[in-house]
């Protein structure tokens, strides 16, 4: 049994423009002690997917459903006392904007201290400790000075460590990772994964990585799930989707980063046009106005995820099964 299977889960919201959908029929299976990593354009669905898994999406505005099964027990009809109990202690998440995550009006150190005297029943004392320790382990600097400031008093960068270390304290079974080494530089970015990756390993803990750096997809995820427009279009192992992409987009997408694993120097190229209005969803495939090998089929209906040669792979493109001289054709 997979630690966490999503099945169908979806999450529209109600505007006056009409409506959203954000999240649109995605389903994944995830393994203890496995990476997968979410990457797409910004307003892809990645972040609200992950906020979904939680029951954090706002109601009203957001509808929420499908289903969402982590460890044997399905969580999307928890109540929501049941469901605090399992939020930052069994499944934990790293927050985007760490500056609107923390709360401005709490020490750090209580911010931190409060999650273990919840989940997993710590005095104060202990629990500053432990604290301190985990400040520690992501890097920031005089651990025991940093418990005593507010949010406001660290830089963006340091803020971001102090999320990182709140998501680690639990030792959770999930950790959701929204784009956790944005704001860090590159020494610290390597430290941080290289910690994630030794939590991981210790505690079988299984990560769900949204970033739009591929380096770092490339370097830690087991599997790589592109989404374009709340739906994911290719999933695969890593190495397969690097190295074999099959989707126009997921190729797109790769063709506009540099590559240090070719000796011949290459174009970089960006993808045309911009993603679609989520409230105004094109017929048809939603990246066939910006793909260059679109075809009459592709206008007229939503293509399927379906297998891409092994069950491990899968696409979302009629485009990728036809043969090559009809392809060449289009």
């Amino acid at each position: 049994m997979p630690l966490l299977s999503v099945k169908d889960l979806a999450v529209r919201f109600e505007t006056h423009d009409g409506i959203v959908r954000a999240v649109d029929g995605v389903s994944f299976e995830m393994e203890e002690g496995e990476t997968l990593g979410l990457v797409g354009e910004s307003g892809s669905g990645k972040s609200v997917t992950n906020l979904a898994l939680l029951g954090l999406i706002p109601s009203p505005p957001g509808v929420m459903s499908g289903v969402v099964n982590f460890d044997g027990q399905e969580i999307t009809k928890l109540p929501e006392p049941d469901l605090r109990k399992i939020r930052g202690n069994r499944i934990a998440m790293i927050f985007q904007d760490p500056m609107t995550s923390l709360n401005p009006l709490l020490t750090i150190g209580r911010q931190l201290t409060e999650v273990l005297e919840l989940h997993k029943g710590m005095g104060y004392s202990q629990a500053l400790r432990q604290s301190a320790a985990a400040l520690g382990e992501v890097g920031l600097a005089e651990p025991e000075k940093r418990l005593a400031q507010y949010p406001h008093e660290l830089s963006g960068g340091m803020r971001q460590r102090v999320m990182i270390a709140m998501g680690l304290l639990c030792e959770p079974r999930l950790l959701l990772a929204d784009e956790p080494t944005t704001a860090l530089d590159v020494t610290i970015q390597a430290q941080i994964l290289e910690l994630m990756a030794a939590v991981q390993k210790q505690h079988g803990t299984a990560i769900i990585l949204v970033t739009h750096d591929l380096g770092v997809v490339a370097g830690s995820a087991d599997r790589v799930a592109v989404m374009y427009a709340g739906r994911i279009v290719e999933e695969g192992p890593t190495q397969d989707i690097f190295n074999s992409p099959v989707h126009p987009y997921t190729k797109g997408l790769l063709s506009s980063v540099p590559r240090l694993d070719s000796d011949t120097s290459c174009e970089l190229s960006s993808i045309p046009g911009s993603p679609p209005d989520l409230a105004e969803m094109p017929p048809g495939c939603a990246f066939a106005p910006r793909c260059k090998k679109v075809q009459k089929e592709c206008l007229l209906t939503q293509p399927d995820l379906v297998s891409s040669g092994s069950p491990q792979r899968r696409h979302a493109c009629p485009i990728a099964s036809l043969p090559a001289s009809r392809e060449a054709n289009s």
